[in-house]
């Protein structure tokens, strides 16, 4: 098979597009064939050997992707079948410790996350626990089931379960040209709420509104916490999804209202950033983490992109061995919303 892999740690030059052995099913594995695969902002991470996770070289990057059951290894469930198309789960929860007992899997220690601490899906072959493949549903693309999973999974974890967004309350969204970002402006509009989203480039903030963002700014500019106030009256929004991190963590504490929440998922422009806790304290401000989506998340995403209620917005689809291109396009902020990658 073919696949984008990498053998050291360093920028999108050290992703090949070369020959790997074709992987075989293991027991209760499925060996899938790649359709299409979406491009994280993680994996840039991954790539340059600071995202702080323990990853054996050489790597196959590739958290999510959707594709067909190609083989099935023994004690696959019988549900399953050779040329079902299916959706691969980026994160491979357990099933039997205690939280996933207790509907909270995406906090599973001993979970496996492909492009991780498995290959992943820049290849054309993948081998996957078989038990946690999800089925394509009708009428969703590879490329939307794979643009689509961890974009809108994460930001209804982060808004809806972390953030308890509700409707008539405003939310502010940080750099909403990216996938998630994209996303959490369709999971806000949703759930009933009011959006300010953020973008640093005057065509991303035209797409904004274009996605759905009540108003769009720029949050290089040097009073936008105060354009923030003035469009909520002097009082802050309720919500803030963080996954910028850097100087733009204050900033986003600034514009809460007293009790508001600021949901962290990333920290990509800064990871270690300045904290005055006496406005955190006196303002009963609220900072809660985010990481990844459940299992039930996951699958309610898949229905709602099926049903056409969220659209993932798709800047470009590239050929797999354009994977360097991709990163790099990411890593400029050349892109809005998703890149995908197909084999």
């Amino acid at each position: 098979m073919k696949a984008a892999l990498f053998h050291e740690f360093g920028g999108p030059e050290v992703l090949r597009y070369e020959s790997a052995a074709d992987p075989r099913p293991g027991p209760a594995e499925a060996l899938v064939r790649v359709r299409a695969c979406g491009v994280n902002h993680v994996e840039l991470d991954v790539r340059a050997g600071i995202s702080r996770m323990p990853i054996g070289l050489p790597a196959v990057l590739g958290l999510e992707f959707a594709g067909d059951v190609v083989e099935l290894g023994a004690g696959a469930p019988a549900a399953l079948s050779v040329g079902q198309k299916v959706v691969v789960p980026y994160t491979l929860p357990c099933l039997l410790c205690q939280y996933c007992q207790t509907g909270r899997d995406n906090l599973c220690e001993r979970r496996q996350l492909h492009g991780v601490t498995r290959p992943g899906g820049y290849a054309e072959l993948v081998t996957t626990d078989a038990r946690l493949l999800l089925p394509l549903p009708e009428g969703l693309s590879y490329s939307d089931a794979a643009a689509g999973q961890v974009a809108f999974s994460t930001a209804w974890h982060v808004l809806l379960t972390r953030g308890r967004l509700a409707p008539g309350q405003t939310v502010l969204i940080q750099s909403a040209g990216s996938g998630v970002g994209s996303a959490g402006i369709q999971v806000a509009k949703l759930a009933g709420a009011r959006v300010i989203a953020t973008s640093s480039s005057g065509d991303k903030l035209e797409r904004i509104r274009q996605i759905g963002a009540d108003h769009a700014l720029d949050h290089t500019r040097a009073d936008f916490v105060d354009v923030v106030l003035g469009l909520t009256d002097g009082c802050g929004v309720d919500v803030v999804l963080q996954h910028v991190g850097g100087e733009l963590f204050e900033r986003s504490l600034r514009c809460l209202k007293p009790d508001g929440i600021a949901v962290v998922v990333g920290g990509h422009a800064g990871e270690v950033v300045p904290l005055d806790i006496i406005p955190l304290f006196r303002r009963q401000l609220q900072i809660i983490g985010s990481s990844r989506a459940t299992r039930r998340e996951i699958e309610r995403i898949l229905a709602l992109l099926a049903d056409g209620t969220f659209r993932p917005v798709v800047d470009r689809e590239l050929p797999l061995r354009d994977a360097a291109v991709a990163h790099q396009l990411l890593a400029e902020r050349k892109a809005v919303g998703k890149l995908v990658l197909v084999p």
